[in-house]
């Protein structure tokens, strides 16, 4: 897969998570100062962790703020700078997914994402928490403010389909404590995070009976009509169907610790077709994550390859669905399981379809620049948490 990479920056970037427990969160970053013969200590890498310069997507080089790292400015790509920066962006942080280790609910995962995506995506920005080269401040202003799914929210697409997400393992709301052997109740999981990012001066966005996703997507609309453009921070596949010249996404990747851009381009190469034909595509072959069977499961010959000639064609789901019903588009088993299991088909385009229709309309607050003088304080209070409490459940 395509990526544009968050680009590495040498630079004391220890994380806010170093000073918590290195071999509880094992892939959290570790970049040093070329100049530095030993390892700050953990209070120094709190510290200069929300004082650390990198580098964003677009090949942007940061001003140098410490004299031992080794990152310079390019000033001869001023105009292009410019060119690219013209619209303000808004970040859309959808909290849930980078919530899970895997299947399984972890607060440290959350901590170690959140804190590379302030690190290495948006502290380095002057509204979300850092230092950008002052071309940046004066072209390219950023929001954000976070989604998080409503009680209930997994119900609509249930009843359409029992097997949605029904493999995900909710948050505890009790907590091992390491002082005591009982268990003694805390803080839900979720009011945690919520309250940890809300002292961000993060806005946090929660609609009963809906999902992030939907939320996400409803003000996404709202927001390009305002003229922005729009980033949004998950690792969801659902959201690829949403990408268009002004709204990419930047997701974690676990495997190479950090966050990575994901745009029109990218997509186009990766998969040959545009976006608009993604969610069609994953009504095909499903989406294992959120447990929607792909037709594979009845028709085992009919894969991936097969559905991208077929969308390629057709253009959409509902063009090869209807083209089908009245002649041959395919071959014998592909033709037969287009008939066959259209009810199929169509029952997965409701359920990974985003909705746009949900009752929530995009607030002037949510777009002011974020004060950043709580993150230190509210991260380190958060690991410590983590530190001091035994939360294998968590």
């Amino acid at each position: 897969m395509m990526m544009m990479d968050v680009l590495e920056a040498r630079t004391v970037m220890g994380m806010c998570m170093a000073a918590y427990n290195p071999t509880t969160l094992r892939s959290a970053p570790s970049f040093w100062c070329t100049n530095h013969r030993t390892k700050p200590s953990a209070a120094f890498i709190v510290s200069s962790s929300l004082r650390a310069e990198g580098r964003t997507a677009g090949g942007l080089l940061l001003q140098k703020h410490d004299r031992n790292c080794e990152v310079k400015r390019d000033d001869d790509n001023d105009d292009s700078i410019m060119k690219k920066t013209k619209k303000k962006r808004i970040f859309f942080l959808d909290v849930n997914p980078i919530c899970y280790d895997g299947s399984t609910p972890s607060l440290h995962s959350f901590a170690h994402w959140i804190s590379l995506f302030f690190s290495q995506v948006s502290l380095t920005d002057p509204v979300i928490a850092g230092k950008r080269a002052r071309l940046f401040f004066k072209y390219n202003l950023f929001w954000i403010f976070k989604v998080v799914d409503g009680e209930g929210a997994h119900e609509y697409r249930r009843q359409m389909l029992p097997s949605y997400k029904a493999h995900r393992r909710k948050f505890s709301p009790w907590v091992s404590s390491s002082r005591i052997s009982a268990k003694v109740p805390v803080r839900r999981s979720h009011q945690l995070i919520s309250d940890t990012l809300t002292k961000c001066n993060v806005p946090v966005v929660k609609i009963p009976a809906h999902e992030a996703d939907d939320v996400v997507a409803t003000l996404v609309e709202q927001v390009l009509e305002k003229g922005y453009r729009v980033v949004i921070a998950s690792p969801d596949k659902d959201f690829k169907q949403l990408i268009c010249q002004d709204v990419q996404l930047v997701m974690p990747l676990p495997e190479l610790r950090r966050w990575s851009f994901y745009t029109l381009e990218h997509y186009i190469a990766q998969y040959k077709c545009h976006p608009l034909s993604d969610l069609s595509l994953r009504c095909i072959v499903g989406d294992e994550a959120d447990g929607v069977p792909g037709i594979q499961h009845l028709v085992p010959g009919f894969g991936m390859k097969t559905a991208l000639k077929l969308l390629k064609k057709h253009g959409s789901l509902e063009n090869l669905l209807n083209a089908a019903a009245v002649r041959t588009v395919g071959k014998p088993y592909v033709q037969d399981a287009l008939t066959k299991h259209a009810s199929y088909f169509r029952r997965n385009y409701e359920v990974l379809s985003l909705r746009r229709d949900v009752n929530i309309r995009l607030q002037e607050n949510w777009l002011h620049e974020r004060r950043m003088e709580n993150d230190l304080e509210t991260l380190s209070n958060f690991l410590d948490l983590l530190r001091r409490t035994n939360n294998s459940e968590w």
